[in-house]
C-alpha cells in the first residue's frame, strides 16, 4: 500500500540534462587547456566531437522524463562519455610517458596543473558513467525499483531521512566520483553490481596514478 505513492511520485518526476551536460563541457574545457603535447590531434577536434554528440541530446529536450529512453539517444550519450574518457586517459598516458622518458616539457607548476586537470576530469567522467548506467540510466531510473540499483545510497537505507520517492541526481553521482577519487574506496555509497565495482576500481587506479606518480614528480621538481 505504501509503495504506490512512491511509484506515482517517481513517474511525475523528471531529471534535468543540464548538470551532466555542464560536467561534459567542463571536462572538455579542462582538456583543451592542457599543453598541446598532452592532447591528441588539433585543439579544436575534441570540442567539435563533444558538440556534435551533445547538441542532439540537448535538442531533444532539457529534461529526462519517466519514459523509456530511445536506444539511439542512449548510445549517443554513452559515446559522448566514452570520447571524453578516452581523451583524458590518453592525456594521462602522454604525461606519464614524458615523465618516464625523463624529458617533461613542463616545470613543476605546469605538471601540477596538468595533473590537477586530468584528476578533476577523471572525477567528472566517472560521475557521468555512474549516472548513465545506474539502474539503466536517468530515464529508466525514474521508474526503476530500488532492488535494481547498482549503487546503494544512504537515503535508500534510511528512507525517513529523504523525501518521498527520492532518487539520486547527477550531483549524487558526482559526490560518489569525488569521494572514490580521494579515498580510493567507497565511502557512504556502496557499489552493488559488478560493473559498478569495476568502474570504481578503474577510477581509483587512475586517480592513484595521477596523484602518486605525476603530482609527486611535480613536487620533487619544485623542491
Amino acid at each position: 500500500m505504501t509503495a504506490k505513492p512512491d511509484r506515482q511520485e517517481q513517474r511525475r518526476r523528471s531529471e534535468s540534462r543540464w548538470p551532466a551536460s555542464l560536467a561534459t563541457i567542463a571536462a572538455t574545457v579542462l582538456y583543451v587547456m592542457l599543453p598541446p603535447h598532452l592532447t591528441l590531434g588539433p585543439r579544436w577536434l575534441m570540442p567539435a566531437l563533444v558538440a556534435a554528440l551533445l547538441l542532439p541530446l540537448l535538442a531533444v529536450g532539457p529534461f529526462f522524463e519517466g519514459r523509456t529512453a530511445s536506444r539511439w539517444l542512449r548510445m549517443i550519450g554513452i559515446t559522448l562519455i566514452g570520447v571524453v574518457n578516452a581523451a583524458n586517459v590518453a592525456s594521462l598516458v602522454l604525461l606519464v610517458r614524458a615523465l618516464v622518458s625523463g624529458v617533461p616539457k613542463e616545470n613543476g607548476l605546469g605538471l601540477l596543473y596538468s595533473a590537477a586537470a586530468i584528476w578533476f576530469t577523471n572525477i567528472l567522467v566517472f560521475a557521468l558513467w555512474f549516472w548513465e548506467f545506474d539502474r539503466g540510466g536517468p530515464q529508466v531510473r525514474l521508474n526503476a525499483s530500488r532492488r535494481e540499483a547498482d549503487f546503494m545510497f544512504p537515503q535508500m537505507l534510511s528512507p525517513a531521512c529523504a523525501p518521498v520517492g527520492w532518487l539520486p541526481s547527477f550531483m549524487d553521482y558526482l559526490y560518489v566520483g569525488f569521494t572514490n577519487a580521494t579515498a580510493f574506496s567507497p565511502t557512504d555509497t556502496m557499489p552493488l553490481s559488478t560493473w559498478a565495482k569495476v568502474l570504481m576500481t578503474i577510477e581509483a587506479l587512475i586517480s592513484l596514478l595521477t596523484i602518486v606518480l605525476v603530482a609527486a614528480r611535480a613536487v620533487n621538481i619544485l623542491s
